[in-house]
């Protein structure tokens, strides 16, 4: 599109702009960011279809060479180092927890260059084969453009933010053709606290990014299944058990990614991981095909009742005959997945793990239905239990029982399996939510300081910025100088509160003026009295790394509207209970 029509397009928003109320221009923007976002998931859905075919059916893979795709993970995981380093100076925000960063704490805003840039490292790095998901580099890139777009048109913090989420809500409908699990998602995982009046922004871009789905993609490259058999109530003990199995099998996949993850993040040399992850990736790869790429197709296989499919490629595969070998096989790829999903992206991969989450679903729901068909129970609905599976293994990953649900529900086209969605999303989630209460993103949050909750009061507490708020125009004192120069530092200063220091600027005491009144009036005092004997011990002080409901804690306990603050024990300035609240009161007034 050349730059003549660009502007000729942001012309005729403005114009727009100009023309209608500010609801009604929420709603018109959320349309064009649904459309864009949905845009932008099916280009990277088409552009990894396109590497993936382009390369594993050129003449590299005929019968005599076809083990060298094992390499290619190692090859796409590489370029995408390469381009983070060459072209983003090494620095490629990955994931849902800086979105979620960026809404606590930088205003919802977004750099431009997310906008292309998961598009591009996700496209090569899952394109290639690298073990991850497409979505959550679907959600960033959504996100991004409902931000920049907000910021273009100047848009208030709360309507950026609810573009923001109506970006990521129309990137993940466009990923799966599934408008309610997009909004859904948008707000389970991005938004809390939020109004009615945030769901028709949300639905509309939700539906438009849908909508460019079903117009543009085949149906071969969305994740979709026609349901083999109805739900029998008879069968629910065998969902009531399936929902247990899901949150635990939850738990150790949240527990293994994030420690393979940090494992190969503190590797210093940028291209050892690379070159580690890319021989760890291949060796498991051999072993266990469907880990290559997303593993969509293999989740049909099973779902099909083909999992000879499954393991058709393997080095191994003359070993799988026999129906427990098989069961066994398909049970051990479902455990190595989050392994290979925490290399793909610690080696220096980009991806998430909505998709990988939905691979351990569906291998738990086939391995559970085959051990009870080999204990003797007939007419076990393997496609169901498959199905269901997914659900309550997203909902025990990303704490989002109604993304589960609405997920699948939309993805086998009706609402025949909702009641066993239902029942295996919530056994699942509150097993998770009891063992593990936060989830895998707002833990990263936590570790960075910054707080999410579902309660309104505590996330505009978490925006506030405490450092912003430090007073550093208080006088300091010398805990040796005497009277005389106390007296020359009240004369000078505005404030009634004087922090006493020793020679290496630790905070040791505080001077109040009013307990020093007759001492300032007595001349003959002026240099027989140090500060030392005239400050009072602080008996509580703010550390730089306090967050703010420690802060808030101690101001409670101390019952003083000033505290000082210090860093390992040295003098920075005083915080103000009262510049708190009146931060606080801006930042809930900009949230309406």
């Amino acid at each position: 599109m050349s730059l003549f029509k660009i502007s000729f397009i942001e012309k005729g928003i403005d114009w727009i702009h100009s023309r209608v109320n500010d609801k009604q221009f929420l709603i018109f923007s959320s349309i064009l960011v649904g459309v864009s976002a949905g845009v932008a998931a099916v280009l990277l859905k088409l552009f990894v279809h396109f590497i993936r075919h382009s390369i594993l059916e050129s003449h590299l893979f005929r019968i005599d060479f076809k083990y060298i795709y094992l390499l290619m993970p190692l090859v796409g995981i590489g370029i995408t180092v390469l381009i983070v380093q060459r072209f983003f100076k090494g620095k490629l925000l990955r994931g849902t927890s800086n979105i979620l960063y960026s809404i606590a704490k930088k205003g919802s805003f977004l750099p431009f260059r997310h906008i292309y840039s998961h598009i591009i490292t996700s496209g090569i790095t899952v394109g290639f084969g690298g073990s991850a998901g497409l979505e959550s580099p679907i959600v960033s890139t959504g996100s991004a453009i409902g931000s920049n777009y907000a910021q273009r048109y100047k848009l208030s913090y709360k309507d950026r933010t609810l573009l923001l989420a109506a970006g990521a809500a129309g990137g993940i409908a466009g990923a799966f053709n599934a408008p309610i699990a997009g909004v859904l998602f948008a707000l389970e995982v991005l938004l809390v606290g939020v109004n009615i009046t945030a769901f028709i922004p949300l639905l509309i871009a939700s539906a438009s990014g849908a909508l460019i789905s079903k117009i543009i993609l085949e149906e071969n490259i969305l994740l979709s299944f026609k349901l083999r058999q109805p739900f029998d109530y008879y069968n629910l003990p065998f969902y009531i058990v399936l929902g247990f199995l899901a949150g635990f099998l939850s738990l150790y996949y949240i527990f293994l990614f994030d420690n393979v993850e940090r494992k190969f993040r503190k590797i210093k040399s940028i291209y050892w991981k690379w070159l580690l992850g890319g021989i760890f990736l291949a060796i498991m790869v051999s072993v266990f095909p469907s880990l290559f790429g997303e593993g969509y197709d293999s989740i049909k296989q099973l779902a099909d009742h083909q999992p000879e499919l499954v393991y058709r490629d393997s080095i191994l595969n003359i070993l799988f005959k026999d129906e427990i070998w098989i069961i066994i096989f398909v049970l051990l790829a479902m455990m190595f997945k989050a392994v290979a999903v925490g290399i793909t992206l610690g080696s220096g991969g980009n991806g998430g793990n909505f998709a990988p989450s939905l691979f351990v679903g569906a291998y738990l729901g086939f391995v559970f239905a085959s051990v009870l068909k080999l204990l003797g129970f007939d007419n076990v609905p393997i496609g169901n239990l498959t199905l269901v599976a997914m659900a309550g293994i997203l909902t025990g990953v990303f704490h989002a029982p109604l993304t589960g649900i609405f997920l699948i529900a939309e993805i086998t086209g009706g609402y025949e399996l909702i009641i066993p969605l239902m029942i295996v999303s919530s056994i699942s989630y509150i097993v998770v939510k009891y063992f593990h209460p936060d989830s895998l993103d707002v833990k990263k949050l936590k570790k960075r300081g910054t707080v999410i909750s579902e309660d309104k009061d505590i996330n505009i507490l978490g925006k506030i910025n405490v450092e912003a708020l430090i007073e550093k125009d208080f006088s300091k004192i010398n805990q040796d100088d005497t009277l005389r120069l106390v007296v020359e530092a009240v004369k000078h200063s505005k404030r009634n509160t004087f922090p006493v220091i020793d020679a290496s600027d630790n905070l040791i005491g505080v001077i109040f003026l009013d307990d020093i009144r007759e001492e300032v009036f007595n001349h003959e005092l002026y240099d027989k009295i140090i500060a030392k004997e005239l400050m009072h011990k602080q008996s509580s002080s703010i550390k730089i790394q306090d967050d703010i409901f420690t802060i808030m804690k101690k101001f409670d306990e101390s019952s003083q509207w000033n505290l000082p603050v210090t860093n390992k024990g040295k003098y920075i300035g005083f915080l103000s209970k009262s510049s708190i609240l009146t931060k606080y009161r801006t930042e809930l007034q900009s949230s309406l």
